[in-house]
């Protein structure tokens, strides 16, 4: 069904085939992709590859993860939605901006207490990881944008709501081109890995107020911070 790649930027090659695939109609929402494992030896590729091909497919709202369950083809309404989000923000930069923070200021500190409620020891060990992804990716700011998008959706898994979870996924893209432009401010990520670890901190000790008080916190400081770009 797939082609081997060969190119150098492997994971871009899987997303544009699964794309061209979703586009063709060979893929029609509500198929499931083959595991990790099986992409890899269709795609001839490892499986780091195809994890970041779907984590690019999950971004454009072409794909969404259940786990347990395996990864799925959205339809339509979720790719509209996103797109529209997109739109909606990069109609106005400097408003856009302003409007994100917003929406994480209702929705995130929210959804960190409910982490803090019902986060079971997979989830708790994922925010772990993402963090010390960030503390050892200190000179590569990709590395550590990317755990940093990993915590916070790490939280979202961890609230138990589906709902929720399809929210902050289909805010992905935008939160990352957020952390981007404040990630060279001065100081900006160690204050934000200290935010991180505070939140972390509350929902290992299932306090969900102080997750709360964290989460809100930390968002304080991507307020400031987005007003200096």
């Amino acid at each position: 069904m797939y082609k081997v790649v060969q190119t150098l930027r492997l994971f871009e090659q899987i997303v544009q085939q699964i794309e061209d695939s979703i586009v063709k109609g060979d893929l029609k929402g509500g198929a499931q992709l083959p595991a990790e494992r099986d992409l890899a030896q269709q795609f001839g590729v490892s499986r780091t590859a195809v994890r970041e091909a779907m984590k690019t497919l999950r971004e454009k709202g072409l794909v969404e993860a259940y786990p347990g369950r395996g990864t799925f083809v959205t339809n339509g309404t979720a790719r509209s939605m996103r797109q529209t989000l997109d739109r909606v923000v990069r109609s106005g930069p400097s408003e856009g901006a302003v409007h994100l923070v917003e929406v994480r200021e209702i929705l995130e500190p929210e959804i960190a207490a409910l982490a803090a409620r019902r986060a079971d020891e997979e989830a708790r060990t994922a925010m772990r990881e993402s963090i010390a992804v960030m503390d050892a990716a200190r000179l590569d700011p990709e590395a550590f944008i990317e755990g940093d998008l990993d915590f916070h959706l790490a939280l979202a898994e961890a609230a138990g709501n589906p709902l929720i979870l399809s929210l902050i996924d289909s805010i992905v893209g935008l939160l990352r081109e957020q952390r981007m432009r404040t990630y060279y401010i001065d100081g900006g990520p160690e204050r934000g890995q200290y935010h991180h670890k505070r939140i972390l901190d509350a929902i290992e000790h299932r306090d969900p107020q102080g997750a709360r008080d964290a989460m809100c916190a930390h968002l304080r400081q991507v307020r400031e911070d987005s007003q200096q770009t």
